[in-house]
This record gives structure tokens, sequence and C-alpha cells, in this order.
């Protein structure tokens, strides 16, 4: 994912364009002229239209992925590190001893940028949000190279740490006074190359503000598939001999591809973030399939193993677990799996040893390629948090953490299609007595997360109790087994327990707890006791809240006829919180709740991408035209439901709204003559309507009361609406 996806997703790329353009993936076909690559082999590259599980391609500008590569890690590189090593060398002729400027050095390019310009000798300076200045520090510069890209305060912060000679070379992605400020950088003229492309200047005007400095927008596109190709070879050289380095990676599932593009549009990343295909019935394998289960001789090992095997996830299995073959039932098993048509090795291995792991894994044959590991290894040490030793926590930690660490670490290059983790729903619900086994569980849980933040697969499985009788659940008596059911988690049979991994395995989340929930006990529980954890209360409760303008469920019709009617403090009410409600999903918030209305939407986080995004929620909303600029000119969510309130005002009028109804009843009146109103037998019926007297008003009011006929005709009719009112 790169900043141009994110510009075309908000129609502000110049020209449209189509999204998805660096690619890493597996060849599938080659056409006739393809002779430097082969199917099955590992590439990495540019394409257009990428998001998804199949792209075409040029084969000029794809490049195989290093071994020990994942896919995120290659798809992260093409375009960052071309499109700095096309600006810098190829463009502005970056030459040993010159000064450059990098902006948003934390973003993806910026930190291709910085590592290729010191790679050819250059000195650095960057700018990024005061929030990521740690980042820049990392990658070495200090802090008189260093300066916010939110102000122009860098270019006296430049000038000053070079004596006022400024820079050889711009790197620009800003725009508008931030680029005026960076050519100013450029005193003794320079290179100006320009990719951000959202304020492109005329060469010949800036030539003449700015002598000397030559300026040069571009895209990566304009080299062409050779260039492409070679640049891309070049890095991919550099980097295996150490000169560069891979860039951070983030990864989302293509299924979360809106919370990415958000993520991307707040700049909250530093690096690249990458998009991940889930694993599926994809393209016709010419090589078989291999699942490595720990514990695998175990009960539920033995009954994963032959799930992978049944439903096609596995061709060959290689079982392990501290007593490999001499396990009990362990040939029985082997026999079985070996008639269902599998390839079955069982080996003694601890898998928290890290070498006799890595010696397993080295002997998977290269025809039937490791694609699934299951680690369902652990064992049980319950005690008191007061009791628990040394020993006795690292006894839990050592096979479940241990040796999920270790197959993390000697799998992380392999192409995986699932990392399966068999957590415990302990560590979720927490479990009295099970400090060691919680605290084993819960580096699971965090593992699988990580794993699936670097675009690695991951799941962690926090089960609840299985019916099997297994080594860890084998042990419990029926009181304790009774115990654990009035804890609202009922065991589950074999058949269920398959039919939750399979569920599990084909979503996008790092961690769910596959179990039998036992609510109407909890509701019973809830019903007898206030002392009810508060994931239970979230569980048995309910609660449905007050429904209101924010919802925008039923669109520009719906907020119409929603506050037609309404007076106007409720109407400024609702859409107050229509605009809270929108400012709270661009910004990634859980709920309106989380934004003032009266803050100011800068110091909420807004910049001019996000501010756009909110201008086409509330163009949808309101069924308005709006500005762009609508943040900035309207500067909290107060001042922006006003606005609302005015444009939407005249269409109230025809849709009935009553204080607006009034109000044009008080003008037409109010050019009505009071002798007009008596002549026509009306000016008694307003008396009676206001349920008063001519007497009445002097009886209340004493000597200083008016005559009525003294009173003009908006006077009358406040009088007959008050009284009404009474």
């Amino acid at each position: 994912l790169n900043f141009r996806d994110v510009l075309i997703g908000l129609g502000m790329y110049p020209g449209g364009g189509v999204m998805g353009s660096e690619i890493a993936g597996t060849v599938l076909e080659l056409g006739p002229g393809v002779t430097g690559l082969a199917v099955g082999d590992r590439v990495m590259g540019v394409a257009e239209g990428a998001f998804g599980p199949v792209a075409v391609t040029d084969a000029r500008q794809l490049v195989r992925i290093p071994a020990g590569w994942s896919y995120a890690e290659a798809a992260a590189v093409p375009s960052a590190f071309m499109t700095a090593w096309y600006a810098l060398v190829e463009l502005a002729g970056a030459k040993a001893g010159q000064r450059v400027l990098v902006h948003a050095g934390t973003g993806g390019v910026g930190m291709a940028a910085i590592q290729i310009a010191r790679h050819l000798g250059l000195e650095v300076f960057a700018t990024a949000s005061p929030a990521k200045w740690p980042v820049l520090a990392g990658l070495g510069l200090d802090e008189a190279h260093i300066s916010s890209s939110r102000t122009a305060g860098f270019e006296a912060d430049f000038l000053a740490a070079t004596g006022g000679a400024g820079v050889d070379i711009v790197l620009n992605s800003l725009a508008g006074d931030l680029t005026d400020a960076s050519l100013r950088l450029l005193p003794r003229g320079g290179a100006f190359v320009e990719m951000g492309r959202t304020d492109v200047r005329d060469a010949d005007v800036l030539a003449a503000e700015h002598p000397g400095v030559v300026y040069r927008p571009f895209n990566l596109g304009e080299a062409g598939p050779e260039r492409l190709g070679a640049m891309l070879g070049g890095i991919v050289g550099l980097m295996a001999a150490g000169e560069l380095t891979r860039l951070p990676v983030r990864a989302w599932d293509v299924r979360r591809a809106r919370e990415a593009f958000r993520f991307m549009q707040q700049a909250r990343h530093t690096g690249k973030l990458v998009l991940t295909v889930p694993a599926g019935p994809a393209e016709p394998r010419t090589r078989g399939r291999s699942a490595l289960v720990t514990g695998g001789t175990g009960t539920l090992g033995g009954l994963v193993a032959k799930h992978l095997v049944v439903t096609g996830r596995a061709d060959g299995l290689v079982l392990t677990g501290r007593s490999g073959p001499s396990a009990p039932g362990a040939a029985a098993l082997a026999a079985e799996l070996a008639t269902l048509g599998a390839r079955v090795r069982i080996v003694a291995c601890d898998a928290a040893d890290r070498d006799a792991l890595a010696a397993v894994l080295a002997a998977v044959p290269a025809e039937d390629p490791l694609t699934t590991v299951v680690h369902t290894a652990g064992v049980l040490d319950d005690a008191t948090i007061a009791s628990l030793t040394p020993e006795r926590v690292a006894a839990v930690m050592r096979p479940k953490a241990d040796g999920a660490w270790h197959l993390h670490e000697l799998t992380r290059g392999l192409d995986l299609d699932h990392f399966v983790l068999f957590s415990s729903a302990a560590a979720t619900f927490s479990s009295p007595g099970q400090g060691n086994y919680v605290a084993a569980n819960s580096f699971l849980d965090a593992l699988a997360a990580d794993r699936r933040a670097a675009g690695l697969p991951g799941t962690s499985l926090a089960w609840g109790m299985w019916a099997e009788a297994s080594a860890l659940t084998g042990r419990l008596s029926d009181s304790e087994r009774a115990r654990i059911n009035r804890g609202g988690v009922a065991a589950l049979s074999a058949d269920e327990g398959l039919a939750l991994m399979d569920l599990a395995l084909a979503r996008d989340e790092a961690v769910l707890v596959p179990a039998r929930l036992d609510l109407a006990g909890l509701r019973s529980q809830a019903a007898r006791s206030t002392d009810v954890p508060p994931l239970w209360r979230g569980l048995v409760g309910g609660g449905t809240g007050r429904r209101s303008a924010s919802s925008g469920t039923g669109g520009a019709d719906s907020l119409r006829q929603q506050l037609a009617g309404q007076p106007e403090q409720e109407r400024m009410r609702l859409l107050t919180d229509l605009v809270r409600s929108h400012v709270a999903a661009v910004l990634g918030h859980a709920s309106a709740e989380a934004v003032e209305s009266t803050r100011a939407f800068t110091d909420l986080g807004f910049d001019s991408l996000t501010a756009v995004e909110l201008r086409n929620r509330l163009s949808t909303a309101t069924g308005l035209r709006l500005p762009a600029t609508l943040v900035f000119d309207y500067p909290n969510p107060t001042e922006l439901a006003a606005l609302l309130q005015e444009k939407l005002l005249p269409e109230l009028v025809e849709h009935g709204g009553t204080d607006a109804a009034e109000e044009k009843l008080r003008k037409a009146l109010a050019t009505v003559p009071l002798s007009r109103f008596r002549d026509a037998g009306l000016m008694e019926a307003l008396m009676r309507l206001a349920d008063v007297r001519d007497d009445a008003l002097m009886g209340d009011q004493g000597e200083d009361a008016e005559d009525i006929d003294a009173l003009d005709a908006d006077s009358l009719i406040r009088l007959a609406l008050d009284g009404e009112a009474e």
C-alpha cells in the first residue's frame, strides 16, 4: 500500500489511477517471450491493479525474492526503494558530499531515501512529525538534521545548521507554503525533485523565481519496465550485501483494507504498510503440502492431524512429541493417517529445544514443502500465585512459549498458509490457580498478533475446554469440570472443536476464542449475583442505546425527516452528534463520546486528507454540497453543526419544520396593521387564543400596562403563543 493508493481512494490523484502497484507472489503462468523466470518462482516487483490474489504484469519489472524473505517483506521493497533511487540517482544526479533534504523521512520512500543517500555519501536532513523524531534519530540523524514536517520552521532550522548555504537536493512530498519554504532552501540552486504531485508548479515560473533550481516532478512509471527491473535488481543486490536494509512492515489482511488505508491516511505509520491475501483454494499446486503438529501424538494433536488430511490442508505430516514413536497410541495414529493417504513421520522432539526443532524442519522434503504449523504442545502445573516458583513457571512456559517462539523464528522465511497456536480461554477469562498457564497462553496470543502485524500468518486459538480427555484435562475430577462449567464455558465435542478451527482459519483475526459458552447459565449467575466479571456482563446484558442523527443509516432523507419538527436546540444536538460520530469514524475512535464538540479539528488530529474524508461523509449524510475546506472554515464540531443547520433550514421549511414555519408566519403578520386584524374580526380570535382580555392585562400589570391596541403584530403573536404554551 502506498500514498498513491490513498489519493486514488479519495479521488485526489491527478488523472485517476488503479490501486495496487507493488507486489510479491508466486509465478503461476508465463507468456511465450518470458525466459528469465519459471512457474513456481517467488518474485517481487510492480504491477497495476494488484490488490487481489492474481495479477498480470511485465516480467521485466520483476526480480526473484531472496531466500528467507517473507512475501510481506518483499512487497514492501519495490516502490519505496525504486522511487528513492530514481529520484536521487537518476533525476538529481546525487554525488558524495552533497546535502539532501528528505521530507516525510519516516514514510516508506523517506526511510529508503535516507538509506540510499547515506550509502551514496550525502549529508541528510529530514523532516517528520515531532512524534516520529525518535525514528529519524534511530536512522542516525542528530538533532541539527531533524525538523518538523508540519510547519515551515524547517527552513530556518536547516539554514542555521548549514550557515545559510541550504541544501543541494530536495526530495519533496509536501505542498503549499511548505513547498515554498523547501524551494528557499536551495539558495545556490540545485535539484528540486517533486514526487508528491499534489502541488505541481509551473517549471518556467519557478525557474524565474529560483534561478539555478532544476524542478523535476515525476512518477516512477516513466522509467519504463527495463529500467525498473534493473533498478530493483541492483537494490536487492545492495540488500544482500548489507548496504541497504528492508523497511519496517505492518500488515493487514486485504479484507481489512479500509483500516490500512485510514492508518496511512492519518500518517500514523513508519516504514511500509502491506495488504496480505489469505490462504485459499487459489492456484493448482505442483507440489504437496506438509504440516507440522507439535504435541502431535497427544489427544488434540491427533485429532488435528487427521483433520488436516481430511480437509486437504496436508498431504504429508510431521508429528512431534517428547516421546516420539514410543508415545501411547502413536503407532495406531500413524496407521490411521496412512489409510487416509497421508505420508507420516513421527519424531521425538521437544519444540523448546531449538536445535532439535531446526533439524526436524530441515528434514521436510522439498516435494512436500511445509505450509501449515500447529502448536498444540503444553503442560499444566497449577498453583496459586503465592506458591509459584521460578521452576514451576518455567515448566509451563517452556513447552508453550519457548516452543512457539522457536517455531516463529525458524519458519518466518517459509511461505506458510497457516501458523496456528493452541492457546487457552484461561488467558482471556482468567483462571484461578493457573497464573503460569495464563501467562504462557497470553504469550501465544501476543505472538500471533505480532506475526499478523508483520505480514506473517498467525492465529492463536484460545480454546475453551474440550470434552475429549487430553493430557491437560484428563486429570480433572467431576467437581473440577463442574466448576469450569459454572464459569460459563461448557465442554466442546471433537466435531465442534474442529469445526470451530475451520471457521477460525477462514477469518482474519489474530486471536479468537473458540468456546461453547453457557449463556443461560451466565444469565442465571448474573441474576443471582452482582459480582459478575465485566466481560460476562457484556455478553448477558445486551442493552440498546438511544438512536440519534449520528447513525446515518437512512441517509440524507432519513436525516431530514428526523430533524423536521424538532425545536432548534434539539436540531443542534442531533447535528452535533452527527458531526461527532463521523469525526470519530474518520479518526478511528470507538464512539462519538471520544470527540469533544468544542475542540478544534486540528487539535483532534485532522489534516487535509482526513478533512476530505469527513467532507465526503457529511455530504453523503446530509445531501449537501460541502467544501473540502470544511474543517478549516468551521473549526470545531459545534460550529460545523451550525453550518449544517443553516444550510438545511430552507429544506426544513419545505418539510414542515416548526421553528422555521413560525418564523415565516411572524414575518408575514408583522407587515399587517393591527387595525386590519380588528376590522377583519380577527383581534378577538387572537385574544381568545391567548385567553386574555383588555382588562385582564390592566389587572395583571397595573397602570403601567399597555392597551392591547398599542401592541404591534409581533408582540400580539408572542402573547398568543405564550398563552397557548401556558
